[in-house]
């Protein structure tokens, strides 16, 4: 992209407390078929898929890091992302991990559809989050370039606040201590920081970076960046790009601004690189790329630079683009097959399948066009977004891994012309 990696400027060493949230957002198309075909190239490689019932290629959020909760007890949070008006779909979460369902809330925004999206309107991971610290759920309104925070009470939303994101489709949300970077999907794309304050998001002077993009206002889905999270130490930010198979690192000064005036940039070692998670450790990134569903392990160097630990690891599903972590374990979701799969590391790091086959819940016809994973505090539930079926799934992580179902949550918007995306769980 022709962005300066070399770069780098004066940061404090100092460390700063990391708080991961629970996380978890151009032309309309005319009409989606219902069984479908889609080619995509990107980066010069080709991805070829065959969908059915909406199940087609996607390339898009929940979270993976939380600490004590902080006015929110037992709640999935789901995002509709209607596009005539975001809701976020609230649900009381039992002991035994079925959920209840508690109340709908608009965010004083409207949803969004990435352009030629097939199953995930966002086509990103961490769209909706929840800060531990600060008691706050935050969502990204893509069609009205906002955000919204609330205040969380148990299973209430209150307080809602609505901000500018400081560009254009706002898809991605990373939270470290009081401040928060939106990341925008449109245009040239970009991330912009904000202050965490008992009155909402106020907008970070001197934090806006480009990406350095070439998409539309409403960006394709397949070019348009993947995620942006912050390092555990909160010492870089850190966006992948789809098209452009780069994972882009911000090194990031103790006070909340950016380093430098561009990205470091990275190329991925596996194609289409999408969703990030961290160990237990705080000290391997993991990046999971669609391409050939694949996961590949790196340190984040302190100067933006990354050094693979271990190689893509194959898992033999269809289009990898979630993943969120369970203690040690981390799940992700395969939109082109509607499975999920489980992954183990050990205590020396090394990335492995909890199952041979790479599926660790057993998949089903009714729980389709599989998206977003969310995993709770505690580490006992995973949940599961199925956009085709507008339905959540919610499973009991067991002690090889494995998922066993639990809950179904049913009559969640669908996709269609768009469909839900994001999913938080405390």
């Amino acid at each position: 992209m022709g962005m300066d990696t070399g770069r780098h400027g004066d940061r404090d060493n100092g460390h700063i407390e990391h708080r991961r949230t629970s996380r978890s957002s151009g032309t309309r198309r005319g009409h989606r078929a219902q069984s479908r075909t889609r080619r995509i190239v990107i980066g010069g490689g080709a991805l070829a898929l065959a969908g059915a019932a909406t199940v087609a290629v996607s390339l898009a959020s929940a979270s993976q890091y939380s600490g004590k909760t902080a006015g929110a007890d037992h709640a999935v949070f789901v995002q509709g992302n209607e596009l005539d008006g975001n809701t976020i779909h609230v649900f009381k979460r039992g002991d035994d991990g079925k959920l209840e369902r508690a109340g709908n809330y608009a965010t004083g925004g409207k949803g969004g559809d990435q352009v030629d999206a097939p199953t995930d309107s966002l086509a990103s991971q961490g769209s909706l989050v929840y800060d531990d610290r600060s008691g706050m759920l935050l969502a990204v309104n893509a069609g009205s370039g906002t955000v919204t925070s609330f205040r969380v009470e148990g299973q209430r939303l209150g307080e809602r606040k609505v901000v500018s994101s400081g560009g254009r489709f706002p898809s991605s949300i990373a939270v470290h201590g009081g401040i928060a970077y939106v990341m925008n999907a449109g245009g040239a794309g970009s991330v912009q920081g904000f202050r965490i304050t008992g009155g909402g998001l106020q907008p970070l002077p001197g934090s806006h970076r480009s990406l350095g993009l070439n998409n539309k206002d409403i960006p394709r889905f397949d070019t348009s960046p993947g995620e942006v999270e912050f390092t555990p130490d909160g010492r870089n930010l850190v966006v992948t790009t789809k098209g452009g198979n780069t994972v882009e690192v911000f090194p990031m000064k103790r006070n909340g601004l950016p380093a430098v005036a561009a990205p470091v940039v990275n190329k991925s070692a596996g194609g289409v690189p999408f969703a990030i998670s961290f160990d237990r450790s705080g000290k391997r990134m993991l990046v999971a790329e669609a391409e050939k569903s694949t996961v590949t392990t790196y340190q984040v160097r302190r100067d933006g630079r990354l050094k693979v630990l271990q190689r893509p690891l194959a898992s033999g599903q269809e289009v990898l683009c979630w993943l969120e972590r369970a203690g040690d374990f981390f799940y992700g979701g395969n939109t082109g097959n509607s499975t999920v799969t489980g992954y183990r590391m050990d205590g020396h790091g090394k990335l492995s399948l909890t199952d041979k086959v790479g599926i660790a819940t057993p998949p089903s016809s009714k729980s389709q066009g599989v998206i977003d994973l969310a995993v709770t505090e505690d580490e006992r539930f995973v949940y599961v977004q199925n956009a085709t079926s507008g339905t959540v799934d919610g499973f009991r992580v067991e002690t090889d891994g494995a998922l066993t179902k639990v809950t179904t949550a049913t009559g969640l918007p669908a996709f269609g012309e768009s469909g839900m995306e994001g999913i938080a769980a405390v």
